[in-house]
């Protein structure tokens, strides 16, 4: 009899399973037959394939030696310890190669952009395989398989959007001891791959209803969401005939207008379900609906979470010291200026900001993602107070001097608190429930705007744009536009997308696949990330400074891909590198 045992794809390396994200393997070492003979063990097997499901998102991704974060840190909208250890300042500083690009030492043994989903694309084969002989009604076999062939879609696509085209192996299970050679699909036969799995699996579930226990299951509305990303993320210019080659392994080599189009027609299939709604609550205060919707596991919003069990993860990651937190990520100066105003216009168009006093009068979410100097925030004691990032006695920055700006401070006048429970600090024994969004409700509005707008109708877009600016608490002005001027061209259109993007999706997975896709990666990783220095003058008194991050930024353009590891192009002749590496 065969014990079932997982090793990489492509790599023959055994590997073990853990316990993760509230899910529990409880099939390792146990034989095939004691599994698929077994409705619990058959159902425990699909549900370790949900574990990683949150591995690309969570804030503790690069759990190296150097340090912690996410992709966030490989963007302009956040600053780390930069530890050329951890990968996020390893790709921003330019140094990420074949050789280093899944070391261990930057992702433990469970995260990284290649063996993590070729592991669970293997264990959904085998599931595949061996179900047909698991004790279920046909029809919970049906919706086990489409829960599996959307999950074996959501891996492929994290590994698309990183290498751009991947090997496809359709359903066949790989032994120990086979040898293996598959070339690269190429990216279109990827996409086609990942869409009619998602159409299949979508089909599947039309008529599913899931009981309580099952909540957080693949869902028809997940397989449509997901397949709007990915052809959303197929139109854009680093995929549609204007990337960094002509290969058909990273792109289509020719420009399709009609790509807009159809990512466009798909986020729309999604949204006249009717199944998902924004999260509003503007009475209690203004953006309370979007604070609230990361703290709640229920919600009209989520399309795909990853459900947590009650703790203070973020907290514990974002918050200042002062708070008892490890404030892995520090956003930066550029992110708290891209967002507006109150009125909905930038900082630099409207006539209420005021440089000296820059956080009054702003989009609610900026206070709802990042703690400034001045905000009131739970202590330790359960008291709210000010946390204060200004240079002299008083400020939160343990190094109170010129020194915090060095790259031993790192610091950039700013902490992160999105997704955050405003009334839990890291040193308080409470917790919160939550839910990590792998997929919402908004991303969809955003993928709708977008590829609607470059498919050439603009007011379109702007229509999905009010409703986020609505929800944010921004004021509608009188012309019920938000701060979208009539007659805002197409160009311009595509600007306020992008940011919109930018601030609504902040530290929740995008950003780095964003300035990616967009081909702007060359220009906002360029230098240094702008942070502020603050110094108080007086009792309420202080001048912000912008300076730039310690941090350099050294962007090419091979990195708009990542390299394929090269023990993968060490064991298979037929796999064939990323251009210009």
């Amino acid at each position: 009899m065969k014990k079932i045992l997982f090793f990489t794809l492509l790599a023959g390396v055994i590997v073990s399973c853990k316990k993760t994200g509230g899910l529990e393997d409880k099939t390792t070492g146990l034989t095939e037959e004691a599994i698929f003979t077994d409705s619990v063990q058959t159902t425990n097997f699909l549900n370790r394939i949900y574990v990683d499901a949150g591995y690309s998102f969570g804030p503790s991704r690069f759990a190296g030696a150097g340090g912690s974060g996410n992709t966030e840190l490989a963007t302009d909208n956040a600053e780390g310890n930069n530890n050329l250890a951890v990968w996020g300042n390893a790709y921003a500083q330019g140094t990420i190669s074949p050789s280093n690009v899944i070391n261990a030492a930057y992702f433990g043994t469970d995260k990284d952009f290649w063996n993590t989903p070729y592991k669970n694309i293997r264990r959904v084969n085998l599931l595949l395989e061996k179900i047909g002989g698991a004790p279920f009604h046909e029809s919970t076999k049906k919706r086990m398989r489409a829960e599996a062939r959307f999950l074996r879609a959501f891996y492929y696509q994290h590994m698309v959007i990183a290498f751009g085209g991947v090997p496809l192996i359709g359903d066949k299970v790989f032994g120990i001891n086979d040898i293996i050679n598959i070339p690269r699909g190429t990216y279109e036969e990827c996409v086609a791959y990942m869409v009619s799995e998602l159409d299949a699996a979508a089909a599947d579930l039309a008529n599913v209803t899931y009981k309580d226990i099952d909540f957080g299951r693949v869902t028809r509305g997940a397989c449509l969401a997901l397949k709007s990303r990915v052809l959303l993320y197929a139109a854009s210019p680093l995929f549609n005939g204007g990337g960094i080659s002509k290969s058909t392994l990273v792109g289509y080599p020719t420009f399709s207008a009609s790509r807009w189009q159809q990512a466009a027609d798909a986020a729309e299939a999604l949204i006249n379900t009717n199944l998902y709604s924004l999260n509003v609550d503007n009475t209690t205060r203004p953006g309370n609906g979007f604070y609230q919707v990361f703290l709640k596991r229920v919600n009209s919003e989520y399309i795909f979470q990853y459900n947590r069990p009650a703790q203070k993860e973020f907290e514990a990651y974002y918050l200042p010291p002062t708070r008892t937190g490890a404030s892995i990520i520090k956003p930066t100066q550029s992110l708290v200026e891209s967002f507006p105003m109150m009125d909905g216009k930038t900082i630099t168009e409207s006539s209420t900001y005021n440089p000296n006093d820059p956080y009054v009068n702003r989009d609610p979410r900026l206070t709802y993602s990042i703690i400034y100097n001045g905000l009131s925030y739970i202590n330790n004691s359960s008291v709210k107070t000010p946390v204060y990032t200004y240079m002299s006695a008083g400020s939160t920055i343990a190094n109170t001097t010129a020194d915090a700006y060095t790259p031993s401070g790192q610091f950039t006048g700013y902490f992160g608190r999105k997704m955050c429970d405003e009334n839990i600090s890291n040193g308080l024994a409470a917790t919160t429930e939550r839910a990590w969004p792998l997929i919402r409700y908004a991303e969809i509005l955003l993928n709708y705007a977008e590829a609607i707008n470059e498919a050439g109708q603009p007011e379109k877009a702007v229509e999905k744009l009010v409703m986020l600016r609505n929800r944010a608490g921004i004021l509608p002005g009188s012309d019920n536009r938000y701060g979208i001027k009539v007659g805002v061209t197409q160009d311009e259109l595509r600007k306020i997308i992008q940011n919109e993007r930018r601030i609504e999706l902040a530290f929740e997975d995008h950003r780095w696949n964003d300035i990616r896709r967009w081909k702007i990666a060359s220009t906002v990783l360029k230098g240094f990330n702008s942070i502020d220095i603050i110094t108080r003058t007086g009792t309420n008194t202080f001048v912000h400074t912008i300076s730039r991050a310690p941090r350099p930024l050294n962007f090419r353009d091979a990195m708009y891909l990542l390299p394929i590891p090269l023990s993968e192009i060490q064991k298979m002749p037929m796999m064939e590198q990323n251009p210009e590496y």
